[in-house]
């Protein structure tokens, strides 16, 4: 099962790389892995996406806590949360392809972000299976690079 953790850590040089060596010294693979400044300039947010039992996620907790860096851990998988991706997607668009993706990319309420002779780039931010549906729509023109984010989740606020 997939887990997602959010990490909130000190901003300072090699803290990524002591939490993401945490996880390659016990094997776990990283599905996902965010980092950026929060609101304060000094503390940075981790989402990390694991697979893994509750059991392996539990330990994985008690070590990143282990941490000097790590301020607060929380696994927030079973939280109501806002989950999202971006997605940079550039593809073959001859000027026949041009308008029949712009249409398809209309309703995913995708952007068309930069225009070539014979390519596209589309921008798109959505949940992962809105990502994932973006791509699988646009592989018959072919595609020619992707480049998209890993997980980004917040716990929604209280109603």
């Amino acid at each position: 099962m997939k887990h997602t953790l959010a990490v909130l850590v000190e901003n300072h040089p090699g803290v990524l790389s002591r939490v993401s060596g945490l996880f390659s010294r016990r094997g776990y693979n990283i599905s996902s892995l965010v980092v950026s400044e929060t609101e304060d300039s000094s503390v940075s947010r981790m989402t990390i996406v694991v697979d893994g039992d509750e059991k392996i996620i539990e330990q994985v907790t008690k070590q990143l806590n282990k941490l000097i860096d790590v301020i607060k851990v929380s696994d927030v998988t079973h939280d109501e949360t806002v989950d999202r991706q971006l997605l940079l997607v550039k593809v073959n668009a001859d000027n026949s392809a041009k308008g029949e993706i712009a249409q398809l990319m209309d309703i995913f309420r995708a952007r068309i972000i930069d225009i070539g002779k014979k390519s596209l780039i589309v921008e798109a931010t959505g949940s992962e299976e809105k990502i994932d549906a973006i791509i699988k729509s646009l592989q018959p023109f072919g595609i020619l690079e992707i480049v998209k984010t890993g997980t980004i989740s917040m716990v929604r606020g209280a109603k």
